[in-house]
């Protein structure tokens, strides 16, 4: 019993185009990004979905609307539906901020000065854990509070969807690339998925296989 997931990024945010962390807070499209949207559509145009599922932000709903405003094989009356477990992590305290100067503050403690500097020098694991460590108010999601509401999502698809069924979610940069290196550690850690950008994983039972990550060439077999 087996289905495919095709995570999609959603289009590019203002928060986004300013460098600001952006997790369970939530910024409008630029222009860009419904051009990335309208981008995905395209590259997917002629896959068919059976189920539709975007995160709770009006980024992905948004995103996910325009995805499939563009595609010429899936039935007109799929309802894409909300499904919060794919939501972006949260960024806590940090939520909003120049994400050089959060990076800059959490890893301090660990002699790290961005991001890259805690991947490297420890692990995607770390980021999150020393971004909680690093949150006055403690609101972060550390790892295994992240995980433990990204695994009832999939528990959830595991559940609902039948088998050879072709599944669309939209959601976030660090939740797809956890999820891919999460299921094949030689996922590339930097840099951050493309918004818009497609990464296809096949679910059979409790085994996921990364079949590519981070595509968005328009001449891809998707």
């Amino acid at each position: 019993m087996s289905f495919s997931v095709y995570l999609v990024r959603h289009g590019e945010t203002y928060l986004n185009l300013y460098n600001r962390m952006q997790g369970w807070c939530d910024s409008p499209l630029t222009q860009k990004g419904i051009n990335d949207a309208h981008s995905a559509g395209k590259r997917l145009a002629n896959k068919h979905f059976d189920y539709a599922f975007h995160s709770d932000t009006m980024r992905t709903k948004r995103t996910c609307e325009y995805l499939l405003g563009e595609n010429q094989a899936t039935d007109t009356d799929l309802k894409p539906k909300e499904l919060r477990n794919f939501r972006e992590q949260s960024f806590g305290y940090f939520e909003g901020s120049d994400a050089s100067q959060a990076w800059t503050m959490i890893g301090a403690k660990h002699n790290c000065h961005s991001f890259k500097d805690v991947v490297e020098n420890y692990s995607l694991v770390e980021t999150r854990d020393f971004m909680k460590e690093a949150d006055p108010f403690g609101d972060a999601e550390d790892d295994a509070e992240f995980w433990s509401r990204v695994k009832i999502g999939f528990d959830y698809l595991r559940d609902k969807i039948p088998d050879g069924k072709n599944v669309l979610v939209v959601s976030h940069a660090m939740t797809i690339r956890s999820i891919a290196n999460l299921f094949d550690e030689k996922t590339p850690l930097f840099p951050d998925p493309d918004n818009g950008s497609v990464t296809k994983l096949t679910v059979d039972g409790h085994n996921f296989t990364v079949d590519y990550y981070n595509q968005t060439a328009e001449d891809f077999d998707y």
